[in-house]
């Protein structure tokens, strides 16, 4: 039930707050660096982006 509630609460940020849920779920590794950059040119991919990454 805690593996569901963690990966609910890490689709919600990463709707709300995409570089937070990269952050919690990989790091601060390539990915999260990649999320930054699609988050200040273009928000959506960013949210793609996150959450293809939580919910992989």
């Amino acid at each position: 039930m805690a593996k569901k509630v963690n990966n609910l609460l890490l689709i919600i940020l990463a709707i709300l707050l995409p570089p937070v849920a990269v952050y919690l779920k990989d790091g601060i590794k390539t990915h999260f660096w990649i999320n930054i950059i699609l988050c200040i040119f273009f928000y959506v991919p960013g949210i793609i982006h996150a959450l293809w990454l939580v919910l992989k």
